[in-house]
């Protein structure tokens, strides 16, 4: 009887589990119907869109130069897109087209006023995008001579998710996947949208001020597919660099700390040697550090700034924004970045760099304080200043 009792409670739990899983998958297939395929405004910028441009402006003025010198001095134009328009906001008068980065191809055609709109009161422009393959992408291009930041806008991006998910995934997985809470999890807040606005000013910022390291380093991009992802001693290596860096950033005694930097350099060397890697290859390495380390560091750094800066006020055109959180969830959004550090570094893609580079520039803001006015020299990255700062103390000096 006992046995019969436990085997009759075991099916319960079993079933309602079962039937709680299925009302699960049904109410997911039932909301994803509801998702948006396509912008609700797709003719000029909404109000909520024009927001966070004015934000992202307010934002690097404000803020910029406390993250890099010059940064908020620049003016750097925006331009975000959806499945129909480009819109060119900052940019009095505009050239046709836009230069497409690292080849400088002319895309594009004329720019036309929004006559039915403006941007703070001031005339924004705006082109068709007949092809979808042909877009300004989320980095950095010219329009005429000056270098402006691209990414999509923010109801465009979810779209997008929502369908490059649709279009991998499986006929069945594809209906009762949870889109949403996805999105949730990578888009938690406008904040992080607005974060990633000024990555691509970053980048655009670098273009102004050193436009040849910029076009190097997205030059080489190419290389993506021929990086060493899956080979062992490679793979390894990047396990235990990326380690001794983290344990790095946690130590609060800086001796600690350059000795762990130390390491990293000498480990990251033995990679590179074990692994037989070209001086293209890790030139390839080095660059995209520099730039795509440099524009996550400045993303994070900015908002961080932003939360901890009691004298910083955003725009009011954002306030009625309810997914704005005035960067109050920045301080946690920061350490789980920190934290995907070394799980970027197992991913086979480019993505890694991002963050490699990034706690890598963290790294120097700690042990070596003037470091930016090197940064932006011709051949000079981020492993090389980490090396220059260890090399200041006698005591921690590398083979």
């Amino acid at each position: 009887m006992i046995i019969k009792k436990i085997f009759r409670g075991i099916f319960k739990v079993i079933k309602w589990t079962f039937f709680i899983i299925v009302g699960l998958l049904i109410v997911s297939a039932l909301y994803n119907l509801t998702l948006p395929k396509k912008s609700k405004t797709v003719e000029y910028l909404s109000a909520k869109e024009k927001a966070f441009i004015a934000e992202e402006m307010n934002l690097q003025q404000k803020i910029g130069n406390d993250v890099w010198p010059h940064w908020g001095d620049t003016l750097i134009p925006v331009m975000v897109y959806n499945e129909k328009y480009a819109f060119l906001i900052g940019y009095p008068d505009p050239p046709a087209g836009w230069f497409k980065i690292p080849n400088f191809e002319l895309l594009g055609t004329e720019w036309e006023v929004v006559n039915s709109d403006d941007f703070e009161g001031a005339t924004y422009y705006r082109q068709s995008l007949p092809n979808p393959a042909i877009t300004p992408e989320n980095f950095t291009v010219k329009v005429g001579d000056r270098w402006v930041s691209t990414i999509e806008t923010k109801e465009y991006a979810e779209i997008a998710f929502y369908n490059g998910f649709r279009e991998e995934l499986p006929p069945v997985l594809n209906a009762i996947f949870p889109y949403k809470i996805f999105w949730n999890i990578l888009m938690r807040s406008a904040d992080i949208y607005i974060g990633g606005m000024t990555h691509e000013s970053f980048h655009s910022f670098q273009g102004t001020k050193v436009p040849d390291l910029l076009v190097e380093a997205e030059r080489v991009a190419h290389l993506e597919k021929d990086y060493p992802w899956h080979e062992f001693e490679n793979a390894e290596g990047w396990k235990k660099e990326i380690d001794l860096l983290t344990k790095a950033y946690y130590s609060e005694d800086k001796a600690v700390s350059l000795d762990f930097v130390s390491q990293f350099l000498k480990s990251r060397k033995e990679r590179r040697q074990k692994a037989n890697l070209s001086v293209e290859i890790i030139q390839y390495e080095q660059k995209r550090e520099w730039l795509e380390g440099l524009a996550k560091y400045a993303e994070l750094t900015i908002g961080l700034k932003a939360w901890q800066d009691e004298n910083y006020r955003n725009v009011k055109a954002i306030d009625p924004v309810r997914e704005f959180k005035n960067y109050k969830t920045y301080a946690e959004f920061y350490k789980q970045q920190i934290d995907e550090v070394k799980r970027a570094a197992v991913r086979p893609s480019e993505n890694r760099f991002y963050y490699s580079g990034m706690l890598q520039a963290v790294m120097l803001d700690r042990l070596l304080p003037e470091w930016k006015k090197e940064a932006f020299s011709k051949e000079v990255y981020l492993e090389n200043l980490l090396e220059m700062s260890v090399n200041l103390y006698s005591n921690y000096k590398l083979e």
